[in-house]
């Protein structure tokens, strides 16, 4: 296939500024002691009390990024009592990885086999539209679009590598301005979690046409004396997404041709650097879901996700060079960052947050307990 001269649209993908929301003379309630409540005793929290109606925001933006000193600044605990059942920080985060469901109606139904297999947003359909040897638009909208049609493909593309290769194409041709981070890694494209592959598709161009996507996310904790403290990576600055924010000790997506105990092995290898005799450990406990609109993108993710209790020894030391540093912090201390700043890349709040649940960190005394859990899975877990 050959890209003819074409004016791309010009498309800004910032990653949003990171802040503390810091009242003008306000101050931290929180712990009374300097370490974590016991793993089975429900978590206490931050809250920032006012006594004035203005704030400011302390902007931490991705080339001046945080440091582990202002990790444990934020987390430190006061001398003053405190309310623990605002959970408004969590709900907030679980609202960021849930965004722009009221644009649905601007996305087209990407239909394969008489599937639903994604979305595809109108403005960027209208790019797809002068690949007429890949793409067709038929005038039916009995798969639920609004629009009044939706996307397929070619009809001469019978076979998944037949699909691969075109699409493939298609992509290549769009290049970095519309589809910026190309990583030459295949995402499998289906209707559902274990169903039939498709086709595969480029990991960065998975979210514009809004495929479902799979990953595995592990919670690395340590148990000392009586206490839960979780191992927390802070993200290279050369990652493109997400460059110095805080992660799970090992996660990655789901890639075509491995299965999820197999990619969270070597995820843990590469990350981390635990040898698969321990990180073959890890416990499968659930999953979470989101669905996330953000322009063009449709982000669908379902992320699987495990523990691995891991031994009082160990120490986690990066491979491939995605990961900054690390540090072991108390599970309520992480809890606390998490309600109080962006510290986080998005969806590793949401496995965290679940964490917290099974656990016994959350109580059911907390205001919105079972309104919080539920969001957890708020995408289509299928």
């Amino acid at each position: 296939m050959a890209c003819s001269t074409y004016n791309y649209l010009h498309l800004s993908h910032k990653i949003p500024s990171l802040f503390i929301s810091k009242p003008s003379h306000a101050f931290s309630i929180t712990f009374t002691t300097p370490f974590p409540s016991p793993s089975h005793t429900p978590i206490k929290f931050n809250k920032l009390v006012k006594f004035s109606t203005h704030s400011v925001s302390v902007s931490v933006s991705a080339t001046n990024t945080f440091t582990w000193d202002d990790v444990v600044r934020i987390s430190q605990p006061d001398s003053v009592p405190h309310d623990s059942s605002d959970l408004s920080g969590f709900f907030q985060k679980v609202k960021f990885c849930n965004r722009g469901s009221e644009k649905q109606s601007e996305f087209l139904p990407f239909v394969i086999e008489d599937q639903i297999a994604g979305y595809i947003h109108n403005g960027f359909a209208n790019h797809l539209r002068r690949f007429k040897d890949v793409f067709i638009f038929p005038r039916d909208n009995s798969y639920g679009g609004r629009i009044g049609s939706h996307v397929t493909l070619h009809p001469m593309l019978r076979t998944p590598d037949d699909r691969t290769n075109a699409v493939g194409d298609v992509v290549k041709c769009l290049g970095e301005e519309l589809i910026p981070g190309i990583r030459n890694e295949l995402y499998p494209v289906t209707s559902s979690f274990g169903a039939p592959i498709f086709f595969s598709l480029e990991r960065a161009a998975a979210p514009y046409f809004g495929i479902k996507v799979y990953g595995v996310q592990m919670n690395g904790y340590v148990e000392k004396d009586g206490q839960k403290l979780l191992w927390i990576g802070k993200r290279s600055q050369m990652k493109s997404t997400y460059p110095g924010m805080l992660d799970q000790l090992a996660a990655g997506g789901l890639p075509y041709g491995i299965a999820c105990g197999e990619n969270l092995v070597k995820e843990c290898e590469e990350e981390a650097g635990i040898p698969k005799s321990i990180s073959k450990e890890a416990i499968p406990v659930g999953a979470v879901s989101y669905m996330d609109i953000d322009g063009y993108r449709y982000k669908r993710d379902v992320l699987f996700c495990y523990d691995l209790k891991l031994p009082a020894s160990f120490r986690p030391e990066n491979q491939d060079g995605e990961v900054d540093s690390f540090k072991l912090i108390p599970v309520t201390h992480v809890a606390d960052v998490i309600q109080r700043t962006q510290f986080f890349k998005p969806n590793c709040s949401l496995v965290i947050i679940d964490f917290l649940f099974r656990h016994g960190y959350m109580s059911s005394e907390h205001f919105g307990y079972l309104d919080l859990l539920q969001s957890l899975r708020s995408g289509d877990c299928s």
